[in-house]
């Protein structure tokens, strides 16, 4: 400031002697008029100056007033900075011993997140194990919508909870009771026919189901798509429904049970009956057929014809004795004429008759009346024994044909498709049990028939013998 009116000063003094040089002449009268704007100015300057000296003063003050304050927030601002940075310094320690404590935290959360994850899974694939069960048991045929609360876990719409867990907990005890019971109900079912109809149930667990209505019994097959009980389509052996009809009426103790659940009795409906294989052993089967029909009438015939020449032939014979050893022979005759249709009676008749011819010529009256009987003996049995030579060649030439058709589908369509083939391989091994069946049985019966026959021819040569001695005997006690 005071520099300022120092220059003020400067300057209206060279202005007043610059104007007095060039003004001389004035020089008196302005000289006074200089005195007086020197005193103007010296007065403006006082006054400025005074003004700037207060200005200044109070600018000092001013300054050191604001200095006071300045240092006054410095050092609050101080202050604040260091309880800040000590509150800093403790919520950077906070915030560490918080870091550190989230990643445990997180870890903890991990691991139970596992656990979970873990459980929620074990507990997921058991329901769908259960699931498989029930769907796969017998017992469900007979409970509707059985397994529909393991469907939410299974499907994951929601999170499994504990009632979620019983309620697994209790399918799982019914379906161990169920399986451990045999109990009959009446329940529903679709028969033969393929409609569905009701009857009484018998479930033997979880292996087998038997059913039984007024006209049939038989077994059930269970399906787990359906969960139904469908008839088996083919009616058990005579046997098994006696069986099954006696458990259920409470009369028996044990009863027909399929362990392998279902498997068993589908394979006896693909089994076939002697009747429903003939057919698919080609137009060979039914001269192997007719061969068999009639070794069976040839068997009937001469088994008939030998039971009724049977006879008690030592009580005859011994009947007959007694009569010749009294000489009674009218009663011989008379006795071996009501037998004359039995083979022995016939014989000794024709000896009782020529009993007065000389021995020789006696024995061969005999031996004409056994030669006459043998052909009635030994009918047929010639033709049975080729009956039973041809039935295994028959089956034999079916085994050839089938072959050779087996070969020429092979020839056609290639070995791709096993099916193709059937037809061939079926003929072939039909016919060939048919003829074994069929020449078995007749081999057998031939061999029983000529067994019998020659013991028969047998005990007519004996029994001649035997009353040729007899008569002589009693000529020569005479």
């Amino acid at each position: 400031m005071k520099k300022t009116l120092v220059r003020i000063f400067t300057g209206a003094v060279i202005f007043l002697i610059l104007a007095g040089s060039v003004h001389a002449e004035d020089m008196r009268a302005r000289e006074i008029e200089a005195r007086e704007k020197k005193a103007a100015l010296l007065e403006k300057a006082k006054l400025e100056k005074e003004s700037a000296l207060k200005e200044a003063q109070e600018s000092k003050q001013r300054i050191l007033a604001d200095k006071e304050a300045m240092i006054s927030a410095i050092a609050e601002f101080k202050k604040k900075r260091k309880l800040l940075e000590e509150q800093n310094n403790k919520l950077k320690a906070r915030m560490t011993a918080l870091t550190t404590r989230q990643k445990e935290l997180l870890a903890q959360v991990h691991e139970v997140e596992g656990a979970v994850r873990e459980l929620v899974g074990f507990v997921r694939m058991n329901a769908k194990d259960l699931d498989a069960l029930l769907r796969q048991s017998l017992q469900s045929a007979f409970v509707e919508n059985r397994g529909k609360a393991l469907k939410p876990i299974m499907n994951q719409v929601e999170f499994p909870g504990m009632n979620d867990i019983r309620a697994m907990v209790d399918l799982l005890f019914d379906e161990i009771t169920r399986s451990g019971e045999v109990k009959t109900a009446e329940g529903p079912f679709v028969n033969r026919s393929g409609e569905e109809i009701s009857g009484k149930i018998l479930t033997l667990g979880n292996f087998s189901a038997a059913y039984r209505i007024s006209e049939e019994t038989g077994f059930l097959l269970y399906s787990d798509t359906s969960r139904r009980l469908f008839a088996l389509s083919k009616l058990p052996p005579h046997r098994m429904v006696k069986k099954i009809n006696a458990y259920m009426n409470g009369k028996s103790e044990d009863v027909p049970i399929d362990i392998s659940k279902g498997a068993a009795l589908r394979q006896l409906t693909h089994r076939l009956s002697l009747v429903e294989q003939i057919p698919k052993g080609g137009p060979i089967v039914w001269p192997i057929m007719a061969i068999a029909a009639l070794a069976f009438l040839i068997v009937l015939e001469r088994v008939r014809f030998l039971l009724r020449t049977n006879i008690d032939i030592e009580r005859f014979v011994d009947t007959l004795h007694g009569f010749a050893t009294r000489g009674e022979w009218d009663k011989c005759a008379a006795l071996c004429e009501q037998k004359r249709k039995k083979s022995i009676p016939k014989v000794l008749l024709a000896g009782i008759n020529n009993r007065n011819m000389r021995r020789e010529d006696l024995e061969n009256v005999l031996q004409e009346a056994i030669l006459n009987e043998i052909p009635k003996l030994e009918r047929f049995l010639s033709t049975l024994g080729m009956l039973a030579a041809i039935a295994p060649l028959l089956g034999l030439l079916g085994t050839v044909t089938g072959m050779i058709n087996t070969f020429h589908v092979i020839t056609y369509y290639g070995t791709g498709d096993p099916r193709m083939m059937s037809g061939g391989i079926s003929e072939a091994l039909v016919t060939t049990m048919l003829g074994l069946s069929v020449a078995i049985p007749i081999m057998l019966s031939h061999t029983l028939l000529s067994r019998k026959v020659e013991n028969i021819i047998a005990q007519m040569e004996e029994k001649a013998v035997t009353f040729v001695n007899t008569l002589f005997k009693l000529e020569e006690e005479k």
